[in-house]
């Protein structure tokens, strides 16, 4: 019996090609180019994914599916969503252009429903993977008791599939008991430059079934399956399964005549075959052969809908790159463009008229009322708009603040989370904890004994139940709050935007904490940099930092993360010397991660912070003495803020010290052996040169833009300086993280910091050698505030 929704799916998906194809040839060939710069598009990968994308959203997909779709498929995606109405003409009118409808699908940047950003390829792939992990974690937890379970799919590009961060995320999900997950591999056989090796998808096939993924095969469509049933098909079935990629992309591209001569000269005289391929014209034939599985619209909506389990399964989906278009098959067209003489034929075939380019059903022959009322019994569009929202946690007025007299930033870290843990606050309920195997060395030992580990099947220590003493308590549960990963800080950074974006995808709010070594951020930081383009709510907790893990050597020694942290968009970068620091940031950052608002800036700060985002603690492990002092609102609205006086300055001041983290006590004792020759010197803390900086920035736009009295905090602090004062920075990174300072106001400036990799030794051994001791922060002063020679500089030296 045929499906009733073919006629509708097929019309529709001719549409969508149209569409999507002149999305981007208006961009390149019709709209005004100032620049005279290639704006660029995909018409040919989009066009190898507008079958089974039509199949997906028109008729699979329920509202409760999330979908990463494949970077250079998003023309298909805006063309789809503007027939379901959640697209506007203006926004397409306007692709790759200033607030069109963007390169990539964008959550934060696109108007119509995007689930899981997409551009740095392989990330929203695994996105899927991560997402359907915090589904689990989300149902285990009794918070989605009422909702359907949804499934988490990726449309990915076969060249994408040379990206390492997806075959260490597929490593985590077998780890994890992965469910609900569809990837979906278009297998058009062209990467970017050339045409992928022979024998790949039988690779994939292996790989997928290695790791307890389904997988099923779409390589033949009706047309050649309906072939392969006449006499003479099996050897024509034989041909093309043993047909080279090149070789198939070559003829796809060359035509029916061209199918004709070189199956004809492979197969011909063989009787049943011959004449199969005789009875059919050029035409048919091309069709016949551009038929394959991911083409076939019959095909793809039984394999899709024959699913009735939870196992992952991954779908090899043979298209053509460039399908329905000239350039179909071309080893040259990833990047290529339809010409205006081609995109004319196109016009032609398309039956568009003139003028009628954005209509939505033109050129279609089915009547139009008929094409909207199916069009508004798509499933997936049931219930419009897909975004969820999820009420704030309540955050206590204070966090608790260990009060050992000395102690290092990690420790305090390990301990504020471990009070939390035997709290009954709803704030702890919430938290969810993960770290790439750096567990115990992060200090989360005592939150995860407190809370436990996250599993769907409970699994008791073994050690335990043998009675062999440990520290540790590893017990999981469906209600344990940490997940633990492998070694993998790529996997890390997209579980922490998949985490935090739970309120958005389900419905349900976590506040997610990640911790790994700081040096090694920079394995990540691809995805770190997704999750914060996402607009995905979480801090990371990187620690150690600098040199100060100093017999470990160079490789476990950070230099640059606090530029990281600075340049870093949606990610609040602090770095704390001492554990009550670290309690307010902290109390604020769990309040920041939940906000979402719009607005002016705070004219106190500047800072944009009622819009919210993710959060970066650099700490240490190095232990240091801890002032005892009370807390006041005002010191606490200053730390948040980035920077208080420790020793403020007086009226004639020749020289500030400024230090960021874990170099407080050098600073300290630089400021007190100065203090005896110089009586005005101050000392500042600066809690987040991010903050600083961001701040000042923003004054001075809004100056700029004639708000004459607009002072940030920065600007404010140092705004007491004599101009002759002279300002040393100094923190265990690079120097050019607090190099600005001297900008602010016009003060001259010597930066202290770590430029190289560091050797082993202790951390008073490499303070002095890179110059951030209390004798370098002295020397540096001496340079630029010449006074009297200062004696502790001569006995130091």
């Amino acid at each position: 019996m045929t499906d009733p929704r073919l006629p509708y799916l097929s019309e529709l998906e001719r549409k969508i090609l149209w569409l999507s194809s002149w999305t981007i040839h208006n961009a390149n060939h019709v709209r005004p180019n100032r620049d005279g710069l290639k704006v660029g598009g995909h018409q040919a990968s989009s066009a190898s994914l507008s079958t089974i994308m039509t199949a997906l959203y028109l008729a699979v997909l329920r509202p409760e599916d999330r979908v990463a779709v494949k970077p250079h498929a998003s023309p298909i995606f805006h063309a789809i969503q503007y027939l379901l109405g959640n697209q506007t003409r203006e926004k397409l009118e306007n692709f790759r252009g200033y607030k069109g409808a963007q390169s990539y699908p964008s959550r934060t940047k696109d108007i119509d429903d995007v689930d899981f950003s997409t551009g740095s390829v392989g990330l929203g792939v695994a996105q899927t993977l991560f997402a359907s992990l915090v589904q689990d974690y989300v149902k285990a937890h009794g918070w989605r008791k009422k909702h359907p379970e949804g499934r988490m799919i990726a449309l990915v590009g076969d060249a994408e599939m040379d990206e390492g961060n997806i075959f260490e995320a597929l490593l985590e999900g077998w780890k994890q008991g992965l469910r609900n997950t569809w990837w979906i591999i278009d297998y058009n056989r062209q990467s970017l430059d050339a045409v992928v090796r022979e024998g790949l998808y039988a690779r994939f096939e292996a790989l997928f079934r290695s790791f307890g993924w389904d997988v099923v095969v779409l390589k033949h469509g009706s047309l050649m399956q309906e072939a392969f049933r006449e006499p003479g098909g099996e050897k024509l079935r034989e041909w093309i399964d043993s047909c080279p990629n090149q070789l198939y992309s070559a003829l796809t591209f060359q035509g029916g005549a061209a199918w004709r001569r070189r199956l004809l000269d492979d197969l011909g005289d063989q009787g049943p075959v011959t004449r199969l391929i005789e009875k059919r014209s050029d035409e048919e034939l091309a069709r016949l052969m551009a038929n394959l599985g991911g083409h076939d619209l019959p095909s793809l909506l039984q394999a899709f809908e024959s699913i009735d389990h939870d196992r992952p399964t991954v779908f090899i989906a043979y298209t053509i790159k460039g399908f329905g278009l000239p350039l179909a098959g071309h080893k040259d067209n990833h990047a290529g463009l339809l010409t205006p003489a081609q995109m004319e034929s196109y016009r032609a075939s398309a039956k568009v008229r003139p003028g009628h380019e954005w209509d939505k059903f033109e050129g279609l022959t089915l009547p139009q009322e008929d094409l909207e009322r199916f069009l508004a019994s798509v499933p997936f569009n049931a219930h419009g708009r897909r975004r969820h929202e999820a009420p704030k946690v309540p955050v206590p007025a204070a966090l608790p603040t260990p009060q050992q007299s000395s102690m290092s930033t990690q420790q305090g870290f390990g301990l504020i989370l471990n009070e939390l843990a035997r709290s009954g606050e709803a704030l702890a309920d919430r938290i969810v904890t993960t770290s790439p195997d750096v567990t115990v060395s992060t200090n989360l030992g005592g939150w995860v004994n407190r809370r436990g580990l996250f599993a769907r099947e409970e699994m008791k220590d073994v050690f335990r139940a043998e009675r062999i003493p440990s520290t540790f308590t590893w017990d999981f549960s469906p209600k344990g709050q940490h997940i633990e990963l492998g070694i993998a800080e790529m996997n890390l950074f997209i579980l922490l935007s998949a985490l935090g974006l739970s309120h958005s995808l389900f419905g349900e709010r976590l506040l997610p904490i990640g911790t790994l070594y700081d040096p090694f951020i920079a394995r990540g930081l691809d995805a770190l940099n997704y999750a914060c383009y996402q607009d995905a709510r979480f801090i990371v907790a990187a620690t150690p930092s600098g040199v100060t893990l100093a017999p470990e050597g160079g490789a476990h020694q950070s230099i640059g993360t606090p530029l990281i942290g600075m340049a870093q968009d949606g990610l609040a970068s602090f770095e704390p010397a001492f554990v009550d620091e670290l309690s307010v940031i902290l109390r604020w950052a769990f309040d920041y991660l939940q906000r979402d608002g719009e607005g002016q800036p705070d004219e106190r700060t500047w800072l944009r912070d009622e819009t919210g985002g993710s959060v970066y603690l650099r700490l240490s492990t190095r232990t240091v003495d801890q002032p005892q002092r009370e807390m006041t609102a005002a010191l606490a609205s200053d730390i948040v803020d980035g920077a208080y006086w420790m020793r403020r300055p007086g009226p004639n001041a020749q020289v500030v010290v400024a230090y960021t983290g874990a170099v407080a006590p050098e600073a300290i004792e630089a400021v007190g052996l100065m203090a005896e020759d110089r009586r005005d010197i101050g000392l500042l803390a600066i809690t987040s040169a991010d903050r600083l900086n961001a701040g000042w920035t923003a004054a001075q736009r809004a100056r700029e833009r004639g708000l004459v009295h607009a002072r940030s905090h920065v600007e404010r602090l140092l705004g007491e300086l004599p101009p002759h004062c002279g300002l040393v920075t100094v923190l265990d990174g690079h120097p050019a993280t607090l190099a600005w300072l001297g900008s602010v106001m016009g003060h001259r400036t010597r930066s202290l910091g770590v430029e190289h990799f560091g050797q082993t030794g202790t951390v008073q051994d490499l303070y002095r050698h890179f110059g951030i001791d209390a004798q370098g922060i002295i020397a540096a002063a001496e340079m630029i505030a010449p006074g009297r020679p200062i004696r502790h500089l001569r006995a130091l030296g």
